[in-house]
């Protein structure tokens, strides 16, 4: 960053220059009663799922690997105060007269199964592990039914524990599990196994506030006529990306895909970092 950007940086930081938030950029809480739509991200996202019910193509793994003693049910009672805290770690979907909406559940116990692998050698335990969690990621979600959270613990010794989770992506993104999620988890775990109450306040809005936000937002003039604007930019386009491959594109999406994995040569890589630390200072 240069210095010019830095110090322009330092004076928002600081309160030197205005950042109020505009009054149609506030998020404020849904009125209660009445449907809950889901956000355009989640829409988007059912419809694809739909095309792949039995493909766990949205299922997102987590391990959570815990080394020393673990008090299960502090465990357990952070995993339920998360779950009651977010409502949308507890919504479901389903349709209501054509139109998809989200269906947010009562708070219950968060149900995690315990498979105790200490009696196994340590690669047994390892294979085992492995075995489990792979087989929980792999399997479906119903996005009708719920839940779209699913944890399973495993003990590979007295001081060894991985808590592994399985989450569905329409209610997950990598900012919610990685700033909220665990850190709630580590916090909340640590009040509970010293018999403290939880430290975390509560949430000033749900992510149901969002979606009715936002979508209030596309009504408003403005988005209309950016939407106009950009259907008119892209009419005609092509309503899929013919990329050049070496063989045809089959006529039924298959959803099988490949890693390939190759490495940088070390020269072409500090290159590479050298051009970025460049451009960006600029």
């Amino acid at each position: 960053m240069s210095d010019a950007k830095r110090a322009l940086l330092q004076k928002y930081l600081s309160g030197v220059l205005p950042h109020s938030t505009p009054e149609s950029q506030v998020i404020a809480r849904r009125v209660p009663g009445g449907p809950t739509l889901p956000s355009f991200g989640q829409e988007q996202l059912w419809l694809h799922a739909k095309l792949a019910a039995d493909l766990p193509i949205y299922n997102e793994p987590v391990t959570v690997r815990r080394l020393g003693p673990l008090d299960l049910i502090a465990l357990k009672r952070s995993l339920t105060e998360i779950i009651r805290r977010h409502e949308a770690w507890r919504t479901t979907f389903a349709t209501e007269d054509g139109q998809l909406v989200q269906v947010i559940n009562p708070v219950a116990e968060f149900d995690l199964p315990v498979v105790d692998l200490r009696g196994l050698t340590e690669p047994e335990r390892e294979a085992e592990s492995l075995r489990l969690a792979t087989a929980d990621a792999r399997r479906p979600f119903d996005l009708n039914q719920g839940p779209l959270l699913r944890g399973l613990l495993v003990h590979h010794g007295d001081d060894d524990h991985r808590l592994y989770l399985t989450l569905h992506q329409i209610i997950f993104d990598g900012v919610s599990l990685y700033s909220v999620f665990l850190p709630e988890l580590a916090a909340l775990y640590e009040a509970f196994a010293n018999h403290r109450p939880s430290p975390l306040p509560e949430p000033p809005i749900q992510y149901a506030d969002f979606a009715h936000w936002q979508r209030d937002q596309v009504q408003r003039q403005a988005v209309t006529d950016e939407l106009a604007y950009w259907r008119k930019q892209l009419a005609g386009a092509p309503t899929a990306l013919e990329l050049a491959t070496d063989r045809p594109r089959p006529a039924v999406q298959t959803f099988h895909g490949e890693q390939m994995s190759f490495r940088f040569p070390q020269q072409l890589s500090e290159a590479l970092k050298a051009r970025r630390r460049r451009t960006s200072s600029g």
